[in-house]
């Protein structure tokens, strides 16, 4: 199922790209090819419907991960 910038995303489809970005076992890649939206879209979904909060950690834990391994989000 791809998305593209014309069509808006379903509330479910919202959710889905939320658990997907949470899950360390998937990466930006992953998601792009099933809803074809690059890593900013991803960050921007993620920063308007989760908390500050949870949006800064998450961000956190990606760049720290990102430095550890070669193919992380």
């Amino acid at each position: 199922m791809t998305v593209n910038k014309n069509n808006k995303l379903t509330e479910a489809q919202i959710g889905e790209i939320i658990f997907m970005a949470l899950s360390d076992d998937v990466s930006f890649d992953s998601i792009n090819e099933r809803f074809g939206i690059d890593s900013d879209q991803i960050k921007r979904i993620m920063k308007q419907n989760i908390s500050f909060g949870s949006y800064k950690k998450w961000r956190e834990r990606v760049k720290k991960f990102s430095k550890r391994r070669m193919h992380y989000k």
